[in-house]
């Protein structure tokens, strides 16, 4: 054995102990582990998001199960309507429904991914020509009427 190779076994050891050569390379990609604040925002909203909605369309009747918190104890109540529209997406979606109680028509705003909502089922497909159904407001009575659609 020569100095030089006495030399190379010496290095070649006292680098082996400290950093591998593989875990050398492997350390240049791993990441720090933080995450910009707009990452840590879709993570969260992604959790929070509901799979098992339906589809829902402008004109549809639906009937929303609503947590009702009364003392300690919750019930759910529901709350049927015809969907007048339909606003943002993502985890901020939400729809208005209107329906008629007790001759005074009442509107009421739900975001679906709300832990409120406790099911969403509909009940009539509607067939309509426009994105939001607001000139349901100024009818009365049997005008209100949303033809039904069948192909969906």
């Amino acid at each position: 054995m020569t100095a030089t190779d006495a030399a190379a076994s010496e290095t070649a050891a006292a680098a082996t102990p400290e950093t591998p050569p593989e875990t050398a390379s492997a350390a240049v990609k791993v990441t720090t582990g933080r995450r910009s604040a707009r990452e840590l925002i879709d993570a969260f909203e992604a959790e929070q998001l509901k799979a098992d909605l339906p589809e829902i369309y402008v004109g549809d009747t639906v009937k929303v199960g609503v947590r009702i918190r009364e003392g300690n104890k919750e019930r759910i109540q529901p709350y049927e309507g015809v969907v007048i529209a339909k606003r943002h997406g993502g985890l901020n979606e939400t729809i208005t429904v209107r329906r008629i109680f007790q001759g005074i028509g009442v509107e009421r705003v739900f975001m679906l991914h709300s832990p409120q909502v406790a099911s969403i089922k509909v009940e009539r497909r509607g067939k309509v020509r426009r994105a939001k159904l607001f000139y349901l407001r100024d009818r009365v009575g049997k005008a209100t009427r949303v033809k039904q659609r069948f192909d969906r």
